[in-house]
């Protein structure tokens, strides 16, 4: 007899054992996903609801820890979500179930839908940056002109980024915010001019304007990437749905100019369980535009309005961020919390943020968005061979 322990996550390591048992892929899928471990912290609790859940913990297998008015419990997926059945629970805990059912993970999408068609999303997909601003916090001036950004988008795209985030407003803290006709003037030319050069390539136009995005659209951008999650303009919705193209909703708060600044710090239910919500808002606001859901990514907004405690609770995190049902795109590329963790300095920072990329993508996380994707793309590649979809 021969016992040989399982490591790493171990839903991955169980599918890995039923396929070599002859299981078929999706059945080992589904069967190993009813294994993943799940942990919630729950506060605010009433005292018969603790009482319950103790004794609904022991007869499911739960593991259950509480306090005077919180708990935390944990366990395998397939245990607590037999405890996220509302008519057939304690009456103490119906409120708990229905929460639990609502924020238990679903299947990971496989595909996002852009304008250019289908994203597969079973191995990691790389966005490179390609700003247009002379004022950004870490290339500010170096592409802007068509030959310039030509020239860099050949280096992303050899990097190994598969779409292209085509900027022309800085979000940086203290950035002026840019009048329509020069964001239009700074990105419009480049659009036209990489998307004949590199049709292959999928274009993204990073503006919080509806008019930038449309105009974009029809340069050949097939992707919108709103870093106000349509906070900032009522139109861009209807924008993104009528032409059709894919929507990358990011976390934030504040008007322009004042987006990453530290103004929006103030999280005291905690950031996760905020940025959740607000995304979830994000959704529901995208999906009254008339977005359908498979068009949609979501963003947790590291370095916007967080700070560096934030953005390492939200990479912790990255999994919980599941429960919204969409694609997970991070951008930890180059941001102040990997100066501060790492003393470097903004051009400096590309090891660090390869490997946020790396703890990203073992969270949950799919597509990323950064300055420099080779380093990212050696990091993304022994993540995912260690920790596979």
């Amino acid at each position: 007899m021969r016992l040989v322990p399982l490591a790493g996550r171990t839903e991955d390591a169980i599918q890995h054992a039923l396929l070599s048992h002859g299981w078929e892929g999706d059945l080992s899928r589904t069967t190993s996903a009813g294994l993943e471990s799940l942990a919630f912290h729950l506060t605010h609790v009433e005292p018969q609801a603790l009482q319950s859940l103790v004794s609904a913990g022991a007869r499911l297998g739960i593991d259950v820890i509480t306090g005077d008015d919180w708990a935390l419990l944990a366990g395998p997926r397939a245990r607590v979500s037999a405890l996220a059945r509302p008519m057939t629970c304690p009456e103490p805990l119906r409120e708990l179930a229905m929460a639990l059912g609502h924020a238990l993970p679903g299947e990971d999408p496989l595909l996002w839908q852009t304008g250019a068609g289908p994203v597969a999303l079973d191995r990691p997909v790389i966005m490179g940056i390609l700003n247009l601003t002379p004022d950004s916090f870490s290339d500010g001036g170096r592409h802007t002109g068509v030959e310039p950004a030509l020239t860099r988008a050949d280096l992303l795209i050899a990097g190994g980024a598969a779409i292209l985030d085509v900027g022309g407003e800085s979000t940086r803290p203290g950035a002026v915010p840019v009048e329509e006709e020069e964001e239009l003037a700074r990105v419009i030319p480049v659009l036209q001019a990489v998307a004949a050069r590199f049709p292959e390539t999928i274009l993204s136009i990073d503006t919080t304007k509806s008019s930038v995005a449309r105009a974009a659209i029809d340069a050949g951008a097939t992707v919108v990437n709103d870093v106000s999650g349509l906070r900032l303009d009522p139109a861009m919705g209807e924008v993104v749905a009528r032409r059709q193209a894919g929507l990358v909703l990011m976390h934030s708060r504040g008007g322009a100019g004042h987006l990453a600044t530290e103004e929006g710090e103030g999280y005291p239910g905690g950031v996760l369980a905020a940025v959740l919500r607000e995304l979830g808002e994000a959704i529901e606001r995208a999906r009254r535009a008339g977005v359908p859901a498979e068009r949609i990514v979501v963003d947790p907004g590291l370095g916007f309005g967080k700070s560096t405690e934030h953005a390492l609770e939200l990479l912790r995190g990255v999994r919980a961020l599941r429960e919204l049902g969409r694609p997970i795109l991070i951008g930890p590329s180059r941001k102040r919390f990997l100066g501060e963790l790492t003393g470097r300095p903004v051009a400096e920072r590309d090891i660090a943020t390869a490997a946020a990329c790396a703890l990203g993508w073992m969270g949950g996380a799919r597509i990323f968005r950064v300055h420099e994707p080779g380093l990212v793309r050696d990091a993304l590649a022994v993540a995912a061979s260690v920790c596979p979809r």
